[in-house]
């Protein structure tokens, strides 16, 4: 039980650190952690994900408006269809069946991977 608190200190800290070095982290780095190395069930492990993304998401954006590295217009439209998107995807969660979602999140995580190492 003292090992749970140190675990989830130490996810919080490398998710915190890969957000602010690469504007992610949060999906890819908690949903795994908490699935394999808390034992969070999946369902929670994605909803719990996205409320631990938000005031990491805010200190980054805060940080990188500062240094006017943030294309405003931009990330106004892109949000406006996050903001549809992410209302849709929270309603569809529970409905799709665990051994899909992992499948589903594997083959984005890999598929972004693959492009990122070899574009």
């Amino acid at each position: 039980m003292h090992s749970k608190p140190f675990k989830l200190i130490a996810i919080g800290l490398t998710t915190g650190l890969v957000n602010g070095l690469f504007g992610s982290g949060g999906g890819t780095l908690v949903v795994p952690a908490l699935v394999f190395l808390i034992g969070l069930e999946d369902y929670k492990a994605h909803a719990t994900a996205i409320s631990i993304i938000f005031p990491l998401s805010l200190i980054s954006s805060y940080i990188y408006f500062k240094n006017n590295i943030i294309d405003i217009k931009l990330s106004l439209i892109v949000a406006l269809g996050g903001i549809i998107g992410s209302f849709i995807g929270a309603k569809l969660l529970k409905k799709v069946p665990v051994p899909i979602l992992r499948k589903i999140f594997g083959s984005l995580i890999i598929y972004t991977a693959v492009r990122m190492i070899f574009k």
